[in-house]
């Protein structure tokens, strides 16, 4: 079984970030849609899944840290473990028979568990198959309103899934499984950065520009928001550069609840004047000796 940080391309003392970014790039590159359902980039996908199934998990990394690919049953061996260093004997009541775990490291002990009791006693069971996860990348528009994807499942099956508006980085979908499948599935959602708009929660951020003479003796802009509508802001006169408005449930849905809206702040950015011929720069210079006199 290869090393786990391996398949991942990641050191063991890696952090979830960079263990989660390596992920999403090699899924890319391996993703069965990209290859064409080429079959050794599809088992390399299947490892890059399993890989950060475990390593993902914070108690499922320890367990793999410390006991390698046996981290599965690593109760078992744990368990055995402090048997030994208790100097536990394991035999039959009022036989003969018996045997420590004195010396034994813990492949040994694990050897020693499903070679010889495991051949009288109940037989571990067969470890659930980790989630497997397909990644997905989003505009900004496409999680307000929802979105749908093809996804390319094992055995060349394909399935349509509907995104849910209201989507954010890192929301996972479940995929149901075609009757016989094996594990879970999941669509694991990424959000493009919008080149206008910030998106924080259900709020979305944006900033609106505005003449200098607007600034100071009011005006109505025009606000184009995520959905291409286009609303009527009234700023007041001598509004401050970075002043912020609220434009209320003009923002992104809930997710699971899209009726509930956040809201949309615009902030006001102050464009000074260039270019200024001289009878601008008489007046400026008019207003500069009115407002000193004015502060004496």
């Amino acid at each position: 079984m290869a090393d786990f940080y391996e398949t991942l391309g990641v050191p063991r003392n890696a952090s979830q970030k960079d263990i989660r970014q390596a992920y999403r790039s090699m899924a890319r590159q391996y993703h069965p849609d990209v290859n064409g359902g080429e079959k050794t980039s599809e088992e390399k996908f299947k490892q890059i899944n399993e890989a950060y199934s475990v390593l993902s998990d914070a108690s499922k990394r320890r367990r793999y840290d410390r006991h390698g690919e046996n981290w599965a049953n690593s109760d078992r061996i744990e368990e055995a473990a402090r048997g030994r260093r208790g100097g536990v004997r394991w035999g039959n009541p009022g036989g003969n028979q018996s045997f420590s775990f004195s010396g034994m490291d813990s492949s040994s002990i694990f050897d020693s568990l499903f070679n010889d009791i495991g051949q009288t006693g109940p037989q571990p069971r067969t470890p659930k198959p980790p989630p497997t996860e397909y990644p997905a990348e989003i505009t900004l528009e496409e999680a307000h309103k929802g979105a749908t994807r093809l996804v390319g499942l094992p055995g060349g099956r394909r399935l349509e899934v509907k995104l849910p508006a209201g989507a954010d980085n890192g929301s996972r979908i479940h995929l149901a499984p075609d009757a016989g499948s094996e594990g879970e599935f999941y669509l694991v959602v990424s959000v493009k950065e919008h080149p206008r708009f910030k998106r924080e929660g259900k709020d979305l951020y944006l900033e609106v520009e505005t003449s200098l003479e607007d600034a100071i003796l009011g005006t109505d802009l025009t606000i184009e928001t995520i959905t291409g509508s286009r609303l009527a802001l009234t700023i007041p006169p001598e509004t401050q550069n970075g002043r912020r408005f609220r434009l209320s449930g003009q923002g992104m849905p809930v997710l699971n609840n899209p009726e509930v809206k956040g809201d949309l702040y615009a902030t006001i950015k102050v464009v000074l004047p260039t270019d200024l011929n001289q009878e601008e720069q008489e007046l400026f210079l008019r207003l500069k000796e009115l407002r000193a006199g004015k502060g004496s």
